[in-house]
C-alpha cells in the first residue's frame, strides 16, 4: 500500500473469493451490503468464484470486508478471500456485472438444495401467484448441480435458458430487495416449466395441477407412477399397500433390498420411527437426504423393508414432492427410477422406454435435467452424520486437501462408483454413479467423466485407477493413453479417510470390506495398513485367508463362504457335519463338487476379507444362506446384535511376524460351541462384533500408532464402528472415521486422487 493511499479518504479494494459462492445468493448479498454501506463498485461471477471491486471511505471498506465473512449467506462457503488495496477508480454506484467466463474454471458448483420454508409457504398460499406451482424456488433453494451445464453459474449456462422470464419474474430477478434477486432458476406458472401426466403409451392424461390430482388418485388405487424429480425419475407408490410394493419389487427386479419412504412431515415420521435431535436436523436440512431411522412398528407394507429394523426416510425436498405428499397425506415409496443395476432415467422419453414395464403412469415436466443425481443416504453413527451414498445435496462439493494441483482424474472402483478430479479448490467428487455392472451404468460413468471435464474445463494429465485389472473403470483408464497410476484398493480407502480428516502419515489404517485386489494376487479385505509419512503403506496385519469357492458366486452365497471357513478347520470331513446350517443348505452332489474345488483350489481364490467373514458367521448363525443384494447377510448379522448388550467376545490368535496374521479359527470354534448350546443368533452376533473390535485394538497396540483410521464397507455397520471407536478410545488411541465421504467404495476416487498426487512428488 503506497503512502498516497494510506492518507486518502477514499480507497478501492479488489476482492477475489473462491469457494461455494455461486448459486447461494452471494452477488445479491454483496450488492445489498455494498449499497447499505454507501459504497460504489461492482460484483460479478467468474469461472473461479466471485470478484468484487468496492470503493468508498476506508473505514466503510474495512467494515465491508468483515461483514462479507460474518454475514454471508448460510449456504456459502468461503475457501479463500484475497484482497488488494488500490487507488480510487471513480465508481459512481454499486452494480452486478455480467459474468467473466475467462480463465480456469475452479468455481464450486453448489449441490441441489431442498425447498426453503418461504417457498413452501408460497405454494400453499392461495393469494400467492406461485400457488400450487411445482417449480417454485429462490436464491435460498432449488436446483443447482442438476441444471448447470457450464460455469459460471448464470441462467444462460443452465437448462433453464429455454424459459424466458415473464415481466413479473424479471422484476423479481432484478430487484435487490427481493429474495429472487439473481435466482437463476426463477420462474412461475406463466413462464416456467409445466407438469404433464402420461399413460404408459405417452398419451397425455392431464396437465398442471390436474396432473398432480390425478397422480395422487392413481397412487391411492395402488398404481405405480414414475415422476420426473429433481435429478432424475423416481418410482412412487403407496407405502401402505403391500400388493403395490410387491408389484414394484417384481417389476423393478429388486427382490428384498429396502425401499426408501417419503413422509409428508416430521410428525408422521415420528409415529413410525425413533428420531433423535441430530436425525431431525438431517431430515430438515437443505441436503434433505434419506436418513436411516430405527423403526417403531410402522403401519407400512411388510415388503417395504423386509427383516430390517431400520427404515430409509426422507421428507419432501422439492415443491413437486410437497404438493404430492400434501394431497396424499401418507408415506409413499420413493425409489430410484431404474431397473436394478441401471442408472436412473433423466429424460422423459428415455423413461417411457425403460420404465414402461414398471410404471403405470408418468408424471413428467419440460425442465431438462443436465445429469442424473440420485438421493443421498445418511446414517447417524457415533453421534455424527455418516454419508453412505453421496449424491443430491452433497455432490459435487469438493473435499479440501493439502498441496492439491490440477491434472488428476480418478475413476474410482467397480461398485458404488464415483469419479473425482483434482483442482486447486480441492478434490471435486462426482455424484454417486453406481455399480458398473451394466452397459447403461458404464455409459453413465463415461458421460460423467466427460461432463466433469467440461464443467471444470479440466484436461487430465494422468489418471488414477484401482489395481484390479478387471474393473471396467481400470480398463477405461488404460485405454486413455494417459499415464496411469494404479492404487491398491484398501490404500485408497485409508487415504480417503485421512484426507477427509485432514491428516498426514504416519497412521494405522484399518480397511475392512468385501474385496480388493492385493499386490500378492490374493483377494484382500481384512487389512491393517501402516501409512508412512510419504503416504505409501506397509501391510501391518491381516485376517487369516480362506478360499472362496466359485469366486463371485460365493459373494452371493454366504453358505459357500461358511463352508470354506469350516473346510479350513476340519478339512474334507466338513461335508458330513449336517448339524451346521451351511452344510445342510447344499445337496450331497453339491457338497462333493465344493469339496473338490476347495481341495484343489479350482475357481477358489484365497481372501482375507472381513466382509466375507461376516457372511460366514451370518450363514453359521442361520441368518442367510443366499443373499439378494450386496451386504444383506452382514446387515442381518448387525441387526441381530442390537437387542444384546454384552462385553463378551470370542478368542483370537495373532501371530508374530510382518505382517501379523489375525487367526479367526479360535473364534469359529467357540462360535460353533455356542451353536451347540443353542445360543441365540443375537448373542453370537454381538460377541462376533466385539471380537472384531478387540482385534482392531490388539493390532493398534502392536503397531503403536496413536491415530487409527476406520474405512471400508464394513464400517457402515453402526455396531462395529461404535464398538471399535469406544474400545480404541478407552485404550488411549485416537480413532478417525468418515463423515461426508462414504466409507464404502464411493470414497475410493478421493483416495486414488491423493495417492496419484503424492506419487508424483
Amino acid at each position: 500500500m503506497n503512502g498516497t493511499l494510506l492518507n486518502s479518504t477514499i480507497a478501492r479494494v479488489r476482492i477475489v473469493i473462491r469457494g461455494a459462492v455461486q448459486g447461494v445468493g452471494f452477488r445479491p448479498f454483496i450488492y445489498r451490503l455494498g449499497t447499505g454501506l454507501d459504497l460504489a463498485g461492482w460484483v460479478g461471477n467468474t469461472a473461479q468464484g466471485i470478484q468484487i471491486e468496492a470503493e468508498g471511505e476506508k473505514n466503510r471498506l474495512e467494515r465491508f470486508l468483515v461483514k462479507i465473512e460474518s454475514d454471508k449467506p448460510s449456504r456459502a462457503v468461503i475457501q479463500s478471500l484475497e484482497t488488494s488495496w488500490l487507488d480510487a477508480g471513480g465508481y459512481e454506484r454499486f452494480e452486478i456485472r455480467d459474468s467473466d467466463v475467462s480463465g480456469d474454471k475452479s468455481a464450486i458448483v453448489l449441490p441441489d438444495i431442498a425447498t426453503c420454508r418461504e417457498c413452501v409457504e408460497e405454494i400453499f398460499d392461495p393469494t400467492s401467484r406461485r400457488y400450487l406451482y411445482p417449480f417454485t424456488n429462490c436464491t435460498h433453494c432449488g436446483p443447482r448441480y442438476s441444471i448447470v451445464e457450464s460455469l459460471p453459474y448464470d441462467r444462460n449456462n443452465t437448462t433453464m435458458k429455454k424459459f424466458a422470464m415473464c415481466k413479473i419474474c424479471l422484476f423479481e430477478y432484478e430487484n435487490p430487495a427481493n429474495r429472487r434477486f439473481h435466482a437463476q432458476p426463477n420462474a412461475c406458472a406463466a413462464c416456467g416449466p409445466q407438469l404433464t401426466l402420461w399413460n404408459e403409451a405417452g398419451d397425455v392424461l392431464a396437465l398442471k395441477s390436474e396432473a398432480l390430482d390425478r397422480t395422487v388418485e392413481f397412487v391411492c388405487k395402488g398404481k405405480i407412477v414414475a415422476i420426473k424429480s429433481l435429478g432424475g425419475f423416481q418410482l412412487i407408490c403407496d407405502a401402505r399397500n403391500d400388493a403395490a410394493t410387491l408389484r414394484l419389487r417384481q417389476k423393478k427386479r429388486r427382490e428384498e433390498k429396502p425401499f426408501a419412504v417419503m413422509y409428508p412431515d416430521l410428525e408422521t415420521v415420528r409415529q413410525d420411527c425413533f428420531v433423535s435431535e441430530l436425525e431431525e436436523r438431517l431430515l430438515r436440512s437443505p441436503e434433505a437426504p434419506i436418513v436411516l431411522l430405527r423403526r417403531r412398528k410402522p403401519d407400512l407394507a411388510p415388503s417395504v423393508a423386509p427383516d430390517n429394523p431400520y427404515l430409509g426416510v426422507m421428507l419432501p425436498y422439492t415443491p413437486l414432492h410437497h404438493l404430492l405428499l400434501k394431497r396424499f397425506k401418507a408415506p409413499m415409496i420413493a425409489t430410484s427410477g431404474n431397473l436394478a443395476g441401471e442408472p436412473i432415467c433423466i429424460h422423459e422419453h428415455e423413461a417411457l422406454e425403460r420404465l414402461r414395464k414398471i410404471a403405470d403412469l408418468f408424471l413428467v415436466h419440460n425442465r431438462p435435467i443436465a445429469r442424473p443425481v440420485d438421493d443421498s443416504i445418511v446414517r447417524v453413527m457415533a453421534e455424527r452424520e455418516l454419508v453412505l451414498r453421496r449424491a443430491r445435496g452433497f455432490a459435487p462439493l469438493p473435499v479440501p486437501a493439502q498441496k492439491i494441483r490440477s491434472g488428476v482424474l480418478a475413476v474410482g472402483a467397480h461398485l458404488k462408483n464415483a469419479i473425482a478430479i483434482s483442482n486447486p479448490g480441492g478434490v471435486f467428487i462426482s455424484q454417486h454413479i453406481g455399480d458398473l455392472e451394466t452397459a447403461q451404468a458404464y455409459e453413465t460413468f463415461k458421460k460423467t467423466i466427460a461432463e466433469f471435464g467440461e464443467l471444470y474445463d479440466s484436461k487430465p494429465e494422468r489418471i488414477a485407477c484401482d489395481l484390479h485389472p478387471d474393473y471396467l473403470s481400470t480398463q477405461y483408464a488404460r485405454r486413455t493413453q494417459l499415464p496411469v497410476i494404479s492404487v491398491q484398493h484398501h490404500h485408497a480407502h485409508i487415504l480417503a479417510c485421512m484426507t477427509e480428516n485432514e491428516l498426514d502419515g504416519p497412521v494405522l489404517g484399518i480397511a475392512w470390506d468385501g474385496s480388493g485386489y492385493g499386490p500378492d494376487g490374493t483377494v484382500w479385505g481384512g487389512e491393517f495398513l501402516r501409512i508412512l509419512p510419504n503416504l505409501t503403506f506397509e501391510r501391518a496385519a491381516h485376517f487369516r485367508t480362506f478360499r472362496l469357492p466359485g469366486g463371485e458366486t460365493a459373494v452371493r452365497e454366504p453358505r459357500r463362504t461358511a463352508l470354506a471357513v469350516l473346510y479350513e478347520i476340519f478339512g474334507s470331513d466338513v461335508i458330513n457335519m449336517k448339524q451346521y446350517h451351511p452344510v445342510r443348505a447344499f445337496s450331497v452332489p453339491e457338497l462333493s463338487v465344493l469339496r473338490m474345488m476347495l481341495a484343489k483350489g479350482i475357481q477358489s481364490p484365497r481372501t482375507s476379507s472381513a466382509g466375507r467373514l461376516f457372511d460366514a458367521v451370518a450363514s453359521l448363525a442361520g441368518l442367510h444362506q443366499v443373499i439378494r443384494f450386496e451386504g444383506q447377510a452382514a446387515m442381518r448379522l448387525e441387526f441381530a446384535a442390537y437387542d444384546f448388550r454384552t462385553d463378551e467376545s470370542y478368542p483370537l490368535l495373532m501371530t508374530e511376524g510382518d505382517p501379523s496374521i489375525i487367526d479367526w479359527e479360535p473364534l469359529v470354534r467357540a462360535l460353533l460351541e455356542d451353536l451347540r448350546k443353542n445360543e441365540s443368533a443375537g448373542l453370537i452376533s454381538a460377541k462376533f462384533h466385539n471380537t472384531l473390535a478387540e482385534a482392531a485394538c490388539r493390532v493398534a497396540e502392536r503397531v503403536g500408532e496413536e491415530k487409527v483410521m476406520l474405512s471400508g464397507g464394513c464400517f457402515q455397520n453402526k455396531y462395529l464402528t461404535e464398538r471399535t471407536i469406544e474400545i480404541l478410545k478407552k485404550r488411549g488411541f485416537r480413532p478417525y472415521w468418515h463423515q461426508r465421504i462414504p466409507p464404502n467404495d464411493g470414497g475410493i476416487a478421493l483416495g486414488q486422487t491423493v495417492a496419484a498426487l503424492r506419487a508424483e512428488g
